[in-house]
């Protein structure tokens, strides 16, 4: 029997991480941003530009990203630039980010240390649903 732990460490060893720094550089380069906590998680404090699509429904709602809703080619056209997950520490993104992979991402990272790290850099926050 696998853990919840160990099975969010064998997702981390499978995708690509990025830090906190590492994702505001790729913010000031238009970078998309998907928080992957639930929305009551997401409207106590998130980065401004991330778009919430919990974990739980991901995979079935990407093609309703705003940068993509409405095209027929949705999934491609996400597909086409990096795609940035975060949770609140790292461990849902990862479970996120290899999933998006098994459906054949292959620029999707997952920010280590989450939220969590992004706020306790201080890095910005808002409130609210955005």
């Amino acid at each position: 029997m696998i853990d919840a732990m160990k099975l969010c460490q064998m997702a981390k060893n499978n995708v690509n991480e990025v830090t906190t720094e590492q994702l505001q550089q790729a913010l000031r380069d238009g970078a998309r941003v998907i928080d992957v906590r639930e929305p009551a998680e997401y409207t106590q404090g998130h980065i401004r530009e991330a778009v919430n699509m919990p974990r739980g429904v991901l995979e079935m709602q990407l093609n309703q990203h705003p940068d993509v809703a409405g095209y027929d080619d949705a999934l491609q056209r996400i597909a086409d630039k990096p795609l940035y997950l975060i949770c609140k520490t790292g461990g849902r993104s990862a479970l996120a980010a290899e999933s998006l992979e098994r459906m054949g991402f292959d620029k999707v990272y997952s920010v280590t240390g989450g939220m969590s790290a992004w706020a306790e850099e201080k890095r910005p926050v808002v409130a609210g649903e955005g």
